[in-house]
């Protein structure tokens, strides 16, 4: 049998008095391809670096095959010290004579890295390309690879699962995204509690076997609490009678409730709760014709769209086609070049964005949540203390107090999704939001999301996670094509594969930029509409805006903090007559809404 490629024995790592490693062991083989799986905080990200041999452990032994090399790539690559991002990348060489350049440039181009950028101004996907073209330079024995794919465009992504399938060396993958852990691992490291579980076999099956163990571990716990409850019967029925001849039974009774003390029980899961909010109406975005222009570069043109309560919308593309300059729009928050859009009545939106502009380094965890105003958080109408509402994000209360700045990636992530989901919404937009977050909180996002009553855009290159969520989505390719597709990503990807064949059942105008590609119903040629479907529909926009200003009125009355106890019967009323005009909008927007479709299937 060859020898591994590394090994650590016995190996022991602490932050202060907690045991990250404890004992651990474990090897990796010449052609392993291991993804190393845990919950945010399992210690993925310090195993990772000391396989590479960057940090030490405090007891035990690494070793690595003499005349191997490793190569790392960090989740947040620091690039300070260079003058270029060429510099940066070349430094991965081990040959520094200049004879291996030429892969620098290779590289460059493949990842769509700008080779004269200063490192200092990069964004985040530009870091992260050029952090990945140094690690794969030096073309190591083992490859290690932190959560790859966090900042890069679906198409790089493609690429980069081409490049490693193609990979000579072994490698261990830290990454939340399935569809790429799926696609290369051949085998899974679980860490938890300190060690090391290995399963040989594809991540698709990983869930079906963590379970397993689960089960067969809570089993094992079962039948150590029974052996306890019989040992502390016996020691206290008969030990008075057999003291001197039976000590060595007591010392079994303490050892088996040391076990079982020491036993470190998995993490609960975590419970995400929603704020709610009051129902939208039924339109909730309409674009007509918009197009915008950047920088003299057009990234979209005559674009239209309708998005009704409770779509979600996938909003996909390469970096820089205009993903984040598309929701701003369609948020209302900058103006299209041509065309327009409008909004829908009693929105109440939620913004999550992938900068995390909202948590500052200097606040406490407790004052995310809370704003600085003591103990408490409402979730919805609900008030929450807030040391219960942590520990359902799987925070520990002792966290409270801890500044911002001392989190992982993950829990930052975590702390913005748990301060957002808190607050009242009927329209969620999410930019990004499964960077850094562990599996189990994945899934947990993913099923919440499924709850939501109300309407959600996503901005994402989890490939999986939109699979999971989206019920269409917009693609930007980056040329200024724009096109909506009914489904997922793997929907869009068969689409447009089928429609590149030139299916008939696909092919239906899909390669004109800048429409909408449901397959539609046979359209009745040459028809119109009713002449009272025409009237409703010429007529209905005015009155929808008409009630839209008497819902304003009287939300306004009704925000009178004094108004209940001065005039109750007005109160009273003027309830009744809001939830009135609600309904009512609601018909009408509906009803216009069909009167649409009915029109365009009619042209």
């Amino acid at each position: 049998m060859a020898p591994p490629l590394l090994s650590l024995r016995d190996v022991d790592l602490h932050w202060g008095s907690d045991p990250v490693l404890d004992k651990l062991e474990m090897h990796i083989g010449h052609n392993d391809r291991l993804c190393l799986i845990g919950r945010n905080g399992a210690g993925k990200s310090t195993l990772l670096k000391l396989i590479a041999g960057l940090i030490d452990c405090d007891g035990g032994k690494r070793w690595l095959q003499p005349g191997a090399t490793a190569a790392y790539l960090p989740q947040e690559p620091d690039a300070s010290g260079f003058a270029t991002l060429r510099d940066y990348i070349l430094a991965g060489l081990t040959n520094q004579s200049g004879d291996e350049d030429y892969k620098a440039d290779v590289l460059i181009a493949d990842l769509g890295v700008e080779a004269e950028a200063d490192p200092l101004t990069a964004s985040g996907g530009e870091l992260r390309r050029a952090a990945l073209a140094r690690t794969l330079i030096a073309e190591p024995d083992l490859l290690l690879l932190d959560e790859p794919t966090n900042h890069l465009d679906i198409n790089i992504i493609d690429w980069l699962e081409g490049y490693l399938k193609n990979w000579r060396g072994a490698m261990v993958l830290i990454s939340h995204d399935r569809t790429f852990l799926g696609n290369l691992a051949n085998a899974c490291l679980w860490l938890d509690r300190g060690k090391i579980r290995r399963f040989d076999g594809r991540f698709d099956k990983f869930d079906e076997w963590q379970e397993k163990t689960f089960a067969e571990e809570a089993d094992a716990l079962k039948k150590l609490d029974k052996v306890i409850k019989e040992e502390t019967r016996w020691s206290v029925e008969g030990i008075s009678a057999r003291r001197t001849r039976n000590q060595g039974r007591l010392r079994r009774l303490h050892a088996l409730r040391d076990e079982r003390r020491n036993i470190v029980k998995a993490k609960g899961d975590v419970t995400i709760s929603l704020g709610g909010g009051g129902k939208s109406g039924a339109r909730v975005i309409e674009a007509k014709g918009i197009s915008k222009t950047f920088d003299g570069r057009s990234l979209f043109t005559d674009f239209s769209t309708r998005i009704a309560r409770g779509d979600r919308i996938g909003i996909i593309g390469p970096n820089g086609a205009g993903k984040s300059t598309l929701i701003k729009m369609l948020m209302g928050e900058i103006a299209p070049d041509d065309g327009s859009i409008q909004l829908g009545t009693n929105l109440q939106p939620i913004i999550i964005d992938q900068k995390r502009a909202n948590l500052k380094d200097d606040m406490s965890v407790m004052d995310v949540l809370t704003g600085g105003e003591g103990d408490w958080i409402f979730v919805g109408d609900e008030s929450r203390h807030v040391m219960t509402y942590l520990k359902e994000f799987l925070f520990d209360p002792s966290q409270a107090r801890t500044p911002v700045s001392s989190l992982s990636g993950g829990e930052r992530n975590r702390l913005l999704i748990a301060a957002n989901f808190a607050k009242k919404s009927n329209l969620m937009v999410l930019d990004e939001p499964t960077n850094d977050l562990d599996m189990e909180t994945l899934d947990l996002l993913q099923e919440t999301l499924a709850d939501y009553k109300g309407t959600i855009l996503l901005v994402s290159h989890d490939r999986d996670f939109l699979d999971r969520v989206v019920t269409s989505t917009i693609v930007l390719e980056g040329d200024g094509t724009i096109m909506e597709y009914p489904g997922g990503y793997s929907d869009y990807r068969n689409q447009r594969a089928a429609s590149a064949k030139g299916d008939n059942a696909f092919d239906m105008g899909r390669k004109q930029k800048n429409k909408v590609v449901p397959l539609p119903a046979p359209r009745k040629a040459n028809k119109k509409l009713s002449f009272k479907d025409q009237h409703a529909l010429d007529t209905l926009p005015a009155e929808v805006e008409a009630l839209s200003l008497q819902i304003s009125e009287l939300e306004a009355q009704l925000s009178d903090p004094d108004l209940y106890s001065k005039d109750p019967g007005a109160f009273g009323r003027i309830s009744d007559e809001l939830t009135k005009k609600r309904d009512l909008l609601d018909t009408k927007e509906l009803r216009w809404l069909e009167l649409e479709e009915k029109r365009e299937q009619l042209q």
